[in-house]
């Protein structure tokens, strides 16, 4: 199994509305992927910043090219982004999850 995780930072007057986005728009769409086997937003507040997490778990390396294109690195933005976001980082990162 697959973990990618991608870091995204609002202005903390915008992670209200940014959090219900995610909620509404991205978990829905990460969740409706073949192969998808979990969705969920972490979320902290700090210095004026409000930090998001996103940390999804994949059956595969193609189920997460299903969701993300060929290079799985590369960050998936939606519509709503450029509006919240302070940047866009570029990468998203995936890790093999193993039982402990």
């Amino acid at each position: 199994m697959i973990a990618r995780i991608w870091h995204g930072t609002t202005p903390v007057d915008k992670s209200a509305d940014y959090l219900r986005l995610m909620r509404e728009v991205a978990i829905p769409d990460y969740r409706s992927t073949p192969g998808n086997r979990g969705a969920y937003v972490l979320h902290r507040e700090s210095g004026g910043v409000a930090h998001f997490q996103m940390l999804t778990f994949w059956d595969s390396e193609e189920s997460v090219t299903a969701f993300a294109g060929d290079d799985v690195t590369v960050a998936k933005y939606y519509d709503f982004d450029d509006a919240y976001l302070l940047e866009k980082e570029p990468r998203a990162v995936h890790y093999e999850l193993h039982d402990a």
